[in-house]
């Protein structure tokens, strides 16, 4: 190899390193922002008078994900319009505008933060949306999974870190502990923003608007070798003029209740909100009050066990980068899924015949949860929802899954302290453990294989293996 080619390799690497990092940084964002009521709300709990107002605990929590369903729903159609890159760049303003009313919310004023988390929450459903189909857009086939489990390595890396300030932040005076923990959100959103100004643009996205050329700079940049950019650039043009004269008969929404395509709506759609509905934000936003209810502990030591999930989690991300590209994504969702059920049946079996259960003992059980969670599900879900949307209605279709996924998240995150006070957090874990049991099935009956697949192969067989 020559000098020059050399230093073109090493630009390019650097290059990709950039774009990817900078792609998937929205999740960091996403991470840190459902992660950081986690340790703020038991202070304003007390400091607030909400004991008994599990209604004020559930939409304080809840009012990210109630943001998020409708900036999960029009970011989607947004960046079919705009284009992906200058939709995180606004999700970014978003973020400091969210971040900064929620650190300055007046003593309380649960109405005011509530309004500030819905506004904060638009930017976290927008980077929910548009982060993954960005990456997968941007990634050859063959590590497609690998890149788009990027995302997710930074979503739980920001949940970690929200963790981790919660537990440092817990003991500074008056209100200064919340409202450092919630303005903090601030500093990753300006890094985002800054580097979100040296991406490209999706080469999908380009030829649908188009601009040829600019696509295959872009694929001469991504792609290191040069002789399959010009047989891509072909096949994505193929698509988006296929997918124009559909939607010039059809009609865009329409499109989602066409034969072909319903399948994979249906699919995409039900993984994003069977994810939900499995209860790992229930985990995630009440672990603290969990352990204190169940083991009596302070809620200073309780904030220790929110590190050690966020710890699990960045490892079970990390494992899945090992993974993606080599296992099948149905199988991973199958065996995850299998064993979620068994962690959330398990505590409330042992309960029915030992009332006396330790509460170190269900925490352990939660634990083996989210580590299963952590490589398949929490991943997966984003893997297959940025993968298996016709490109034309992918923004819309990501959009919405998006929209789905939140809406979950906002129900498990407004009912759960509503339901832990009128039964016992055992029955809420079987509820949870049935619908991990269901979404197995769901996987084996309507989500086909993904894996080593281009998105035009998917698109052009939606039917499950």
């Amino acid at each position: 190899m020559s000098t020059s080619e050399s230093i073109i390799g090493k630009k390019r690497r650097r290059s990709l390193t950039f774009i990817y990092f900078f792609g998937a940084f929205g999740g960091i964002l996403f991470g840190y922002d459902i992660g950081v009521m986690t340790g703020a709300l038991p202070i304003l709990q007390q400091q607030w008078n909400l004991q008994h107002s599990p209604m004020d605990l559930g939409l304080i929590t809840s009012a990210v994900m109630l943001g998020a369903i409708l900036g999960g729903a029009t970011a989607g159609r947004l960046a079919d319009r705009y284009g992906r890159r200058r939709l995180i760049l606004i999700a970014s303003l978003v973020f400091i505008a969210g971040a900064t009313l929620s650190a300055i919310a007046p003593d309380n004023g649960v109405g005011y933060l509530v309004a500030a988390r819905i506004i904060l929450g638009w930017a976290v459903g927008a980077a929910s949306a548009i982060v993954p189909a960005y990456l997968s857009e941007m990634a050859p086939a063959e590590i497609r999974g690998r890149l788009s489990g990027l995302n997710q390595v930074m979503i739980v890396s920001g949940m970690l870190l929200s963790y981790v300030a919660d537990f440092l932040l817990d003991s500074l005076p008056g209100t200064w502990s919340w409202r450092i923990m919630l303005g903090a959100a601030v500093v990753p959103a300006i890094i985002l923003f800054l580097g979100t100004v040296g991406l490209p643009e999706s080469p999908r996205f380009l030829v649908s608007h188009g601009l040829i050329d600019a696509a295959r700079q872009v694929l001469a940049t991504v792609r290191p070798e040069r002789s399959r950019i010009e047989d891509e650039l072909r096949e994505i043009q193929r698509t988006v003029r296929d997918e124009a004269e559909q939607e010039a008969t059809k009609g865009h929404y329409k499109a989602f209740l066409q034969k072909h395509y319903r399948p994979l709506v249906v699919a995409g759609l039900g993984v994003a909100a069977l994810q939900q509905f499995q209860g790992a934000n229930a985990i995630f936003y009440y672990l603290p009050l969990i352990v204190e209810q169940l083991s009596g502990a302070s809620m200073h030591s309780a904030l220790m066990w929110p590190m050690v999930e966020g710890a699990i989690l960045v490892l079970g991300s990390l494992f899945f980068l090992l993974l993606a590209d080599r296992i099948n994504r149905r199988a991973l969702l199958t065996v995850g899924g299998i064993i979620m059920a068994i962690s959330f049946f398990a505590p409330a079996l042992l309960h029915m015949l030992k009332p006396s259960l330790s509460g170190n003992t269900v925490v352990v059980f939660l634990s083996i949860y989210v580590a299963l969670y952590s490589f398949t599900w929490a991943p997966l879900t984003w893997v297959i929802v940025g993968e298996i949307f016709p490109l034309a209605i992918r923004g819309s279709g990501t959009g919405m899954a998006s929209s789905f996924n939140w809406i979950g998240s906002f129900l498990v995150g407004l009912l759960f302290p509503i339901m832990a006070s009128a039964m016992s957090e055992y029955a809420v874990f079987a509820i949870f453990g049935a619908v991990c049991v269901f979404g197995v099935i769901f996987i084996r009956l309507w989500v086909p294989e993904t894996r080593g697949r281009t998105l035009e192969e998917i698109e052009a067989r939606p039917e499950p293996a």
